[in-house]
């Protein structure tokens, strides 16, 4: 029973400080700018000039903004807009491509706290980009070509949010959902770390990785790339981030193999983010198979980018 309440405090100190003091700190800087950004109508201009050269993609003006939000905030940035998409009458074919773009992105409040630890942000943003593109339009294109294209209205170019009146009112403001997020964050990350503290203690992570070593060795990772890989699948980006970071601090994953693994991890296709992204509403959750598909071939250009870029 000791080593059991050993476990869980040692699993919920590590997310506590995770949360608190990586993913916070990142979080309040990201969302002041994106919130300053926004006060000062640079973001709705962006929406605006991107949305003509991104729509044939299946990617309207919400889209754009949606698309901002996961590589400047988070994951969870771009629940407010997909439920506007969900009410606001875009087809439910755009929202399919929308969703297959959100989940085959990078999410900031992954990518930027381990830029510490040294990943490549920039170009782990980048390739994701280009990548939720290809995804968009497989799935507006092909997988979803059977779905409504019909638009009840055209309120698709609103920004989600109104802006808040005075330039402390912005910065408070992000400094508040800062927070939200990253306390959010907590009950997920502390539960995930303690099942994947309970598999590595009992032994299931170090057979897995005996199995599945000639594998990784053909990909050039090492087979402790494995607990991660399991981290960021049952319960999302935040909790393979804290296993991540402790292995790259610990010698067992170098810098270079966690980059070329960052494609495959770095976004929210996982248990966690999907049920929280479908969570906009009915008809965002009733694309979901559409968007799955493109999403997955997405992630995978995404991993084999990775993997020969770096």
């Amino acid at each position: 029973m000791a080593d059991i309440a050993e476990l869980i405090l040692d699993a919920g100190r590590a997310g506590i400080e995770l949360a608190l003091f990586v993913l916070l700190p990142v979080m309040i800087v990201m969302l002041t700018i994106m919130r300053l950004l926004e006060y000062q109508g640079l973001l709705g201009w962006v929406v605006r000039g991107a949305s003509p050269v991104l729509r044939p993609l299946g990617i309207p003006g919400l889209g754009v903004f949606a698309m901002i939000q996961i590589l400047l905030v988070s994951f969870a940035a771009p629940v407010a807009t997909l439920a506007m998409m969900d009410r606001g009458g875009i087809s439910a074919r755009h929202i399919a491509a929308t969703l297959a773009m959100v989940l085959t992105l990078a999410q900031a409040n992954v990518a930027f706290p381990m830029a510490a630890v040294g990943l490549n942000v920039w170009a782990v943003l980048g390739i994701s980009l280009l990548c939720s593109l290809v995804a968009a339009a497989l799935t507006f294109h092909l997988f979803g070509r059977n779905l409504s294209n019909e638009e009840a209205s055209t309120r698709d170019d609103q920004d989600p949010d109104d802006a808040p009146a005075g330039l402390m009112a912005v910065i408070n403001r992000a400094g508040r959902d800062a927070f939200e997020i990253a306390v959010g964050a907590i009950p997920m990350l502390v539960l995930a770390l303690v099942v994947v503290y309970v598999f590595r203690a009992l032994g299931v992570i170090g057979l897995l990785e005996g199995a599945l070593a000639p594998l990784f060795e053909g990909l050039g990772l090492p087979s402790a790339a494995l607990l991660p890989i399991v981290s960021k699948y049952i319960a999302g980006g935040t909790a393979m981030m804290g296993v991540a970071v402790d292995y790259i601090n610990q010698g067992l994953i170098s810098t270079a193999e966690f980059n070329r693994l960052a494609g495959f991890l770095i976004h929210p296709f996982d248990l966690a983010g999907i049920a929280i992204l479908i969570a906009a509403g009915r008809r965002v959750a009733s694309v979901l198979k559409p968007a799955l598909l493109g999403a997955v071939v997405g992630i995978l250009l995404r991993a084999v980018l990775h993997l020969v870029l770096f």
